[in-house]
């Protein structure tokens, strides 16, 4: 875990349009499954911040889109929308086009993209003045675990970031449906 850390780090320093070649699928399935705990790793850190900005009084979680969801939707739907339909969705928009662009522009597209899709999760919020300065905080989980993606979709493939992806929610997800019912 700690070489594939390093290599996405590095990776996100200096991102590059380059495809591992003379990868077998298993292989790729490992990397993926490796990158699992890293980003889960990656969003509590975050999420404790996050955590920390809500005991301050700066925002509530209680108005965050999630939790209404938990309350008006059946565990299905949850788990269909968040683990499979939002992946490929997502991965489509933000990481599918990352190969498009040339060597030139590669770099500002990895970030650019990460960055919005970051930001496109805002909207999961009761969007106020406090929660669009504290925004950049707000969706930081969001954007790192975008530049991790990013590195799994360039380095393996546009399937394997979905799987990913899938996987991260999922595991966010599932768990917190099991503690409601």
């Amino acid at each position: 875990m700690k070489l594939l850390f390093n290599s996405i780090l590095n990776y996100v320093k200096n991102p590059r349009l380059k495809q591992l070649k003379h990868v077998t699928t298993s292989q790729k399935l490992s990397i993926v499954f490796t990158a699992i705990p890293i980003c889960i790793l990656l969003g509590l850190g975050f999420g404790l911040f996050i955590g920390a900005l809500e005991s301050l009084g700066l925002y509530s979680q209680d108005s965050h889109a999630i939790n209404k969801l938990m309350e008006e939707e059946t565990p299905f739907t949850i788990i269909f929308t968040a683990v499979i339909m939002a992946p490929v969705i997502e991965e489509l928009i933000f990481r599918g086009p990352l190969t498009l662009f040339s060597t030139k522009y590669f770099k500002i597209a990895f970030y650019l993209m990460a960055i919005l899709f970051g930001y496109v999760h805002i909207f999961n919020f009761e969007i106020t003045s406090q929660i669009l300065l504290l925004s950049p905080l707000l969706v930081a989980p969001q954007i790192v675990i975008g530049l991790v993606f990013g590195y799994i979709r360039v380095r393996l493939g546009l399937t394997y970031s979905m799987l990913l992806h899938a996987c991260y929610n999922g595991i966010l997800i599932i768990p917190a449906l099991l503690l409601l019912e």
